[in-house]
């Protein structure tokens, strides 16, 4: 055991003191509210609170069903093309397939066309990691040292551009819109550029610098699971193309649910189609692409208006209505005790 030091003050000093300055701070002395809660305040918190979410709720729960929707489960409609995607050798075969449907009334203003996954899990831990930020920042980088393994490289060693199970699992199916007009069709004109977030085109995704795009992606090969390369994703539009391709982007950002939709295409408003989408007869031509049977997924064209909320989607109105009838029985039952026991201390004082 070791022997401790005493140090004794001399003759003159002060003595040291262990307790705090003389401030205000460190002695508490600072000023302080306290609520003091009567059942005045408190009832009236709880009402004002159920009335505020109430009211809310209810706003947001008529937004949500104002909102227009067409849904479209096209997973069985397109049997031959299912059958074919089930074997993987087909993986370069076009398959096509048409799906008529009825519009009863005009939807107007903004059209969004979404694809909706059922039963798809993006959120399994090892897919999320299963990319290379430093690469889809368009570095040239050792992807062999990232996350993507197994679709890192192939067996000859050449690295896969984009690598992962993310990127190579991307939506390639490909959807067209046509009105039928007087025993003609007219293509809807659909736009599919400025989808994604800016952060992410600007930020978070760059191509590899270089005056031809394809000359940048040398050397690297496209995903197994791809029937294109990188740099021509997008053959109308060379600025879509690459890591910076709006599809692309927008795959990347994996969802936290099995189930769940991605922005498509959005309406361009010009001609006739300048107020929306007029009521009558539509087809929807599909390139199927994507298997979905092998996860016993399914597969959905969604084209939908968006309001100030948001989308169709009520959860958080419920949760407000929820919340506020939550709120409201509480400040019922805190009437009905403190009756109760008001009139038990009137009747003891009787006595």
């Amino acid at each position: 055991m070791k022997n401790k030091t005493i140090v004794v003050p001399r003759e003159g000093e002060a003595q040291p003191s262990r307790c705090p300055d003389n401030s205000a701070f460190k002695q508490q002395r600072l000023p302080a509210w306290k609520p003091q809660l009567t059942i005045g305040s408190v009832l009236s918190s709880f009402f004002l609170t159920g009335a505020f979410c109430l009211t809310v709720g209810v706003c947001l729960v008529l937004s949500a069903n104002s909102v227009k929707e067409v849904q479209i489960d096209y997973s069985d409609k397109c049997s031959d093309c299912t059958e074919l995607r089930e074997n993987s050798s087909n993986w370069n075969k076009e398959c096509h397939c048409s799906i008529n449907f009825t519009l009863k009334e005009d939807i107007l203003g903004d059209v969004f066309m979404y694809y909706g996954l059922q039963n798809f899990y993006q959120n399994h831990r090892r897919y999320v990691k299963s990319r290379s930020d430093a690469q889809l920042l368009g570095r040239n980088v050792n992807i062999q040292r990232s996350y993507c393994a197994p679709f890192s490289t192939y067996r000859n060693g050449t690295p896969m551009a984009p690598c992962g199970a993310i990127a190579n699992s991307m939506f390639n199916d490909t959807i067209d819109l046509f009105y039928n007009y007087n025993s003609s069709m007219i293509q809807v004109p659909l736009l599919k550029t400025g989808n994604s977030w800016w952060t992410d085109k600007n930020v978070k995704f760059r191509n590899p610098e270089s005056s031809n795009l394809s000359a940048a992606f040398a050397g690297t090969a496209r995903p197994p699971y791809w029937q294109k390369p990188a740099y021509l994703l997008d053959e109308e539009d060379e600025r879509n193309n690459g890591y910076v391709n709006d599809d692309f982007i927008i795959w990347m950002r994996v969802s936290a649910f099995a189930t769940f939709r991605n922005l498509y295409r959005r309406l361009r408003r010009v001609r006739r189609f300048a107020e929306g989408l007029p009521a009558g007869n539509y087809t929807f031509k599909i390139s199927y692409n994507f298997p979905v049977t092998k996860f016993k997924g399914r597969k959905h064209v969604i084209l939908s208006t968006v309001v100030w909320s948001g989308g169709s989607n009520p959860f958080l109105g419920i949760a407000y209505l929820v919340s506020g009838t939550a709120a409201t029985l509480a400040g019922f039952v805190i009437t009905g005790i403190h009756l109760k026991l008001r009139k038990k201390k009137t009747y003891f004082q009787k006595q």
